[in-house]
């Protein structure tokens, strides 16, 4: 359906039918009145977003998740619509569920007909999926991934962040500290790197390093993992280190559930620091990423990637380091130890 149908069945120039879609007052009350019976009548929608591509500029940004369901990404998302907001642009949130499928359409482009630019967290997609891709728009990286240095990146440095995790419980006395994450991602393999690095640094005996993997990073998986180590022969950690809070939340849940004091017998601490961590029992030691830093960087990114001939895109590979903060709670907080 086009703006011409609607100006042959309302007897009106297109030039009309426009000023009426588009809440131009000079428009007499008969004419748009007539013209809106048609609009009604044949089921006209007013494409405005088609209207902005046509332009060359839509106005709006992609944002592509995992999973909106957890804390992170949820804050994450806020803090980029309001980066956006401050710039005059609105933020469409896609979630992709961690389905690589949805993950390879992305990069092929497939939000670039609805934005004109992608912010993108992935997860499973792999680094030669991106190697392949020869799109030229917009597309920033968001925290690690498995897609190597083919798009710009903003996120925190992952390795120092978690051990600056592992040496605060060093000194809190923890030496059997057990890591909880997924070592097959990008983030985890980064987060475990940090770990084995702090306890080497430390001389903690390697028999007492253990990452046990999860399916996911949310609490029901933190939980079963941590069931697991208390349920089975070995001797209790000392710590759990969470890859993300989520993890620690569950952690937490079931150190509770089997009578096992934290901190006193067993430490937690995890990262991100999403506002559910300073509410659990006991509040939850965390890295706390800098999401309002991340945004705006992204976003500037986008910005100069669009600016520059050809869009940007794949080969564009600057890389941002952004700050971070381990914010130490009562879940570490050993007393006599150092804060």
């Amino acid at each position: 359906m086009r703006m011409r149908d609607v100006a042959e069945h309302a007897g009106v120039s297109v030039r009309t039918v426009s000023n009426v879609v588009s809440g131009y007052t000079h428009v007499s009350p008969q004419t748009r009145a007539r013209v809106q019976r048609s609009l009604d009548e044949l089921g006209y929608k007013m494409d405005f977003l088609a209207k902005g591509l046509r332009s060359g500029r839509t106005g709006f940004v992609a944002l592509a998740v995992p999973y909106l369901a957890e804390p992170y990404f949820a804050e994450l998302a806020q803090a980029v619509i309001r980066a956006a907001a401050r710039r005059g642009i609105t933020v469409l949130v896609e979630s992709t569920e961690g389905d690589p499928e949805a993950e390879r359409r992305i990069l092929a482009g497939g939000l670039t007909n609805v934005a004109d630019g992608v912010l993108f967290s992935a997860l499973t997609v792999p680094a030669a999926d991106a190697a392949a891709t020869t799109s030229d728009f917009p597309l920033v990286m968001l925290g690690e991934h498995d897609i190597g240095d083919h798009f710009p990146r903003v996120g925190i440095d992952n390795v120092a962040a978690a051990r600056a995790v592992v040496e605060h419980l060093v000194e809190q006395g923890c030496r059997r500290i057990v890591a909880l994450g997924r070592n097959g991602s990008e983030n985890g393999r980064q987060r475990a790197e940090g770990y084995r690095q702090a306890l080497s640094a430390a001389g903690v005996r390697r028999v007492n390093w253990l990452v046990v993997p999860v399916d996911d990073w949310n609490r029901a998986q933190g939980y079963e993992a941590v069931r697991g180590l208390l349920d089975g022969s070995g001797p209790l950690p000392d710590a759990v280190f969470a890859f993300n809070d989520a993890l620690a939340v569950g952690a937490l849940r079931a150190l509770d559930a089997s009578g096992v004091r934290v901190p006193d017998e067993v430490a937690v601490a995890a990262i991100d620091d999403v506002p559910e961590s300073a509410y659990t029992h006991p509040p939850l030691t965390s890295i706390a990423p800098d999401l309002d830093v991340i945004a705006e960087r992204a976003l500037s990114l986008l910005e100069e990637q669009g600016q520059r001939s050809g869009g940007g895109g794949a080969g564009s590979a600057r890389q941002e380091a952004t700050p971070f903060q381990l914010v130490v709670r009562e879940s570490s907080r050993r007393s006599g130890r150092r804060p």
